[in-house]
């Protein structure tokens, strides 16, 4: 079976691993502030956050900007649940900004649309939280424009999209957002082994982050301690949301080899785009001012019809080639379903279910497995 997505694995990230086996620290140790500096460096934000996974940076990005019970949080219904669940996580109401028909990011056209509405309802988003699909960004100095005309924060989901830039800049650099998330799952452009990131230029941000990834506990204030150099306070009601050094390890072994694993899928998405060229099958599309990190390549049938696509996916499954789906929308799950939101009114999104299909694409596929692919793509039009 060709995996849609799979980990690079080198013998220096093996060997990073063993050096920490092999060390005094196996959680917490010089790898993960190590591992936050090279996040920070090359994305040119101030500050990272490193912890076990991005939906617990997507549930303390939510934290640290105050989300709680009676506030409005919209994200897309185009992602995977995390990005809804952290403003559950917080108690707060989550609603759901169609998306764009050809990018399949969050559309900046509906997103103002429903601002506009939700002002005259008094119903207006705390956070919005754009989710970078596939690893293409969001059109975020659109999307921070109406921040400053109807006052809502961002997170940038953007754990597809380590590697990518938008108008120049790396995704991540949180020039129009907050808060930026990463994550580090095996799948994605490099990997932990499980992980994910926060980052933002915002100090206080930051140091709220860090106080709610570790149980909301502080070791500061050395005058204010009566007992002791021993001493801590829990000063808030945190998480163990902390990353290992054996997964910072791994990672500051893998960021080095970022923009490779970038180029790779670059050359690879423009192999397919090549070969499929002339068919019937919907290819994607790239905005002109960025670049992807191209964590996904997501196919179109002709149709909009699930009946179709589901032979297709049977069909191509059948013959060894790892397909997947991203994503079943999120407003469509029986959790969000039983809450009535949006269901049947997030055209784009429904219309867009029906037909996509994730084909493989990560940096261990040869020339050899893309044209096994291709030829079959190809014949599955036929069936």
């Amino acid at each position: 079976m060709i995996p849609y997505g799979r980990q690079d694995i080198s013998e220096e990230d093996i060997n990073a691993v063993v050096n920490v086996l092999r060390s005094d620290w196996l959680t917490q140790g010089p790898c993960v502030p190590r591992f936050e500096a090279a996040l920070a460096e090359y994305t040119g934000a101030s500050h990272a956050i490193a912890v076990n996974s991005a939906t617990s940076a997507l549930h303390i990005a939510c934290l640290a900007l105050g989300v709680g019970p009676g506030d409005w949080v919209w994200t897309s219904p185009n992602t995977f649940v995390a990005s809804a669940n952290c403003a559950e996580y917080c108690g707060a109401n989550v609603d759901f900004v169609d998306i764009d028909p050809e990018t399949y990011n969050m559309s900046v056209t509906k997103l103002e649309d429903k601002l506009k509405h939700a002002r005259e309802t008094k119903t207006l988003p705390k956070v919005v939280i754009p989710v970078h699909f596939s690893g293409q960004s969001c059109d975020m100095e659109a999307i921070h424009e109406l921040s400053q005309q109807y006052s809502f924060r961002i997170i940038e989901d953007a754990s597809h999209a380590i590697g990518g830039r938008y108008k120049g800049e790396h995704v991540g650099c949180c020039r129009f957002s907050d808060i930026s998330v990463f994550s580090f799952h095996p799948v994605k452009i490099i990997t932990t082994a499980e992980g994910g990131a926060a980052l933002t230029n915002d100090p206080q941000l930051a140091s709220q982050l860090n106080l709610y990834r570790s149980h909301g506990i502080i070791r500061e204030n050395a005058d204010r301690r009566t007992d002791g150099p021993w001493q801590y306070e829990q000063i808030a009601l945190g998480y163990n949301y902390r990353m290992t050094d054996l997964q910072a390890a791994l990672g500051i072994s893998q960021v080095n080899r970022l923009d490779y694993y970038i180029d790779v899928r670059k050359a690879l998405a423009k192999r397919y785009d090549e070969k499929l060229a002339g068919t019937n099958w919907r290819l994607p599309k790239q905005q002109i001012f960025q670049t992807s990190a191209h964590h996904l390549y997501v196919l179109r049938l002709p149709n909009d019809n699930i009946e179709e696509k589901a032979q297709c996916f049977a069909y191509l499954h059948d013959n060894g080639i790892g397909v997947n789906v991203h994503y079943i929308p999120v407003h469509t799950q029986p959790y969000y379903k039983e809450k009535n939101i949006n269901y049947g009114q997030l055209k784009n999104s429904e219309q867009y279910y029906k037909s996509a299909i994730t084909i493989p694409l990560h940096p261990r596929l040869t020339h050899d497995e893309q044209d096994y692919i291709i030829q079959h793509l190809k014949l599955a039009l036929q069936l």
